[in-house]
């Protein structure tokens, strides 16, 4: 049997904190415990929000954490490419569909619908698309393609339900509610989700599922606020013929106010705390890792 492989998949987009250390030694931990592989991914594909600073400052934070991982570290910006050929193939089901209202315009929509009636909202919080694009006449779709608008490319998502059938994962952690063991998953709870936009080939959900399979993670730990995340990216493997890797959510590390962590939170940052004297030690037992 090949060994167990884990992953560590930080966004370069601000400093590290408690609840980041948790994840990365969690992962790491558990790696060699089972004699398996530690693999460290940067998730870069936000070229206004990630700068080179974090993601050196990740490096350094995770080795002073004694936290080696293996080389090559692949940053998602060099691979997109990869992203962008995922799209096509669901493109070529007919699955995905050009979408060109602005966040302004989709806020204003939802204020409309919610008017009138609650509009549903997806697991995070935030309203499914309101929209109207996946009905564009096939002239109308090709002019505004055509005219260079600004679109994001959605997954039809009933349509992609429909085509995957009933999909589940077995949880070895546990969810926000306490789910474990087999959960259903419900990808339509996150409506017609971004796929990719103009400027970007390739959005989280899509490009998460794809390196886990290209880079062969057979174990996904990470936090619970991405438990029912899974749903997307189970149906996502399942229309891509991708493999399914063992899934287990942790608890997150929260603030004195019982909020999740934020990269703003300089308190818990772990640049501040080694400067005030932290030790690696300290952090374990900071985050109950012993």
């Amino acid at each position: 049997m090949l060994p167990p492989v884990f992953r560590f998949a930080p966004s370069p987009n601000g400093y590290l904190h408690l609840g980041h250390a948790y994840s990365a030694l969690l992962n790491f931990d558990s790696a060699r415990q089972s004699g398996g592989r530690f693999l460290l991914r940067i998730e870069d594909i936000d070229p206004t929000r990630c700068r080179p600073e974090f993601e050196t400052a990740i490096y350094e934070d995770l080795a002073w954490l004694g936290i080696a991982w293996e080389e090559p570290v692949r940053r998602q910006s060099e691979h997109l490419s990869e992203y962008r050929n995922a799209v096509e193939k669901l493109l070529a089901q007919d699955l995905v569909y050009p979408s060109f209202e602005s966040r302004a315009e989709i806020a204003r929509l939802v204020a409309q619908r919610e008017a009138e009636a609650p509009w549903p909202r997806d697991p995070d919080g935030a309203p499914l698309y309101p929209g109207a694009a996946k009905s564009l006449a096939a002239d109308q779709r090709a002019r505004l393609l055509g005219s260079g608008a600004p679109s994001a490319l959605r997954l039809d998502m009933a349509a992609a339900c429909a085509r995957a059938g009933d999909i589940d994962w077995v949880e070895h952690g546990q969810g926000p509610g306490g789910e474990t063991g087999t959960v259903a998953a419900r990808p339509e709870a996150w409506g017609d989700v971004i796929l990719a936009r103009r400027e970007t080939p390739t959005s989280y959900h899509l490009s998460v599922v794809i390196d886990d399979a290209l880079q062969g993670v057979t174990e996904v730990v990470r936090g619970e606020d991405l438990f029912w995340s899974t749903s997307v990216h189970r149906l996502l493997q399942r229309l891509l013929g991708l493999p399914q890797p063992a899934y287990r959510h942790h608890r997150l590390v929260l603030d004195g106010e019982g909020l999740k962590l934020s990269k703003s939170t300089m308190a818990t940052g772990l640049r501040e705390l080694r400067a005030t004297g932290a030790t690696p030690a300290d952090i374990r037992r900071l985050v109950d890792l012993f």
